[in-house]
């Protein structure tokens, strides 16, 4: 047995990333509906929240570069949302360690917002995790097969 195959690589988390495009502008510049969806969305996907969120505004020095942002801590990660409103654009990140229909998250996040076209991408993310048992014996192996090739 190989040392690279005493390691299980389990998929352990999900990102969800979704570029929301000409979303329905009101909506995107309402802190209320912001903070509505942080507080009511993790609850929809079977997470729970840990915190409450926190939705802040930001005006940045040229009049089109502002925009509502806000994060909700979940048991799960992290559920985070940036909206643009001058630009009719939206960012929505879904962090999780638990399964989610991510295909499903993103057709509602676009209905939830009036998003009328998207670009969504997943990301996988895991862990390789080894027992201390599988640790030393694919060590050992591993300095073998390298004293083998001698």
């Amino acid at each position: 047995m190989g040392f690279s195959e005493l390691y299980r690589y389990d998929i352990g988390t999900m990102h969800l990333l979704i570029d929301g495009y000409t979303a329905d502008r009101k909506l995107l510049w309402d802190e209320d509906i912001v903070r509505e969806f942080l507080e009511s969305y993790p609850s929809k996907l079977g997470m729970r929240s840990i915190s409450p969120p926190n939705v802040v505004t930001y005006k940045g020095s040229n009049e089109s570069d502002w925009g509502i942002s806000g994060v909700v801590l979940i048991a799960e990660s992290h559920i985070s949302l940036h909206t643009f409103p001058e630009r009719n654009y939206l960012n929505v990140d879904i962090f999780s360690c638990k399964w989610f229909d991510s295909e499903k998250a993103s057709c509602e996040v676009a209905k939830l917002f009036g998003v009328k076209g998207t670009k969504s991408k997943l990301i996988e993310r895991g862990i390789e995790y080894l027992t201390d048992e599988d640790a030393e014996e694919g060590m050992l192996s591993e300095r073998l097969s390298l004293s083998d090739d001698d």
